[in-house]
C-alpha cells in the first residue's frame, strides 16, 4: 500500500506505552505525526526521539498529536524511554507504539507483506524502510 496525499489514513488498534489506542480516535479532530523508528536503542532513533520530545509542548499547542512506533514491543519502549530522558534530557510523554508483529508497519507500506510476522531477531538494517514520517489531519468525511 501506497499513501498519497489525501488518502485516508489507515486505522489500526495498538499498544502504546500510555496503553491501547485506536488510531482515529487518538487523533480526533485535530492533527497527527506519526513518525517511526527501525529498533529501538539505536542512536539516531534514541536522539530523534528526543528532540521531539523536547517539541511535544509547541505541537500540543497546535493541535498536533505525536506518536512515535517501533517494531519493538512496548515493554522495551518502556526502557528506552528511561534512556532517552537520560541522554537527551526530555521526557517522551507522547505514545510510543510497539509493533512486535509487523502489522502497522506492514499497513503503512514501510515494509513488504512478505517481511515476515514478528520483530524478534529483525536489525536495523532489516528494518530500514520503517523509518518514516506521517503528517495527518483527522476530517470528517461527508456521507
Amino acid at each position: 500500500m501506497s499513501l498519497r496525499i489525501n488518502d485516508e489514513a489507515p486505522d489500526f488498534t495498538a499498544e502504546t506505552t500510555q496503553g491501547t489506542i485506536h488510531f482515529h480516535e487518538c487523533i480526533g479532530e485535530g492533527w497527527a505525526i506519526l513518525f517511526s523508528h527501525p529498533k529501538d536503542f539505536t542512536p539516531v532513533c534514541t536522539t530523534e526521539l528526543g528532540y521531539m520530545a523536547g517539541l511535544e509542548p509547541q505541537f500540543a499547542a497546535r493541535n498536533c498529536k505525536i506518536l512515535g512506533l517501533s517494531v519493538d514491543p512496548v515493554s522495551s519502549h518502556g526502557k528506552w524511554a528511561a534512556d532517552i530522558e537520560e541522554t537527551q534530557g526530555h521526557a517522551v510523554n507522547y505514545p510510543m507504539i510497539g509493533d512486535p508483529e509487523l502489522k502497522i508497519a506492514k499497513l503503512y507500506g514501510m515494509l513488504p507483506s512478505d517481511a515476515g510476522e514478528t520483530s524478534e531477531g529483525r536489525t536495523p538494517i532489516n528494518n530500514a524502510t520503517v523509518r518514516t514520517v506521517f503528517m495527518m489531519a483527522r476530517t470528517r468525511r461527508s456521507s
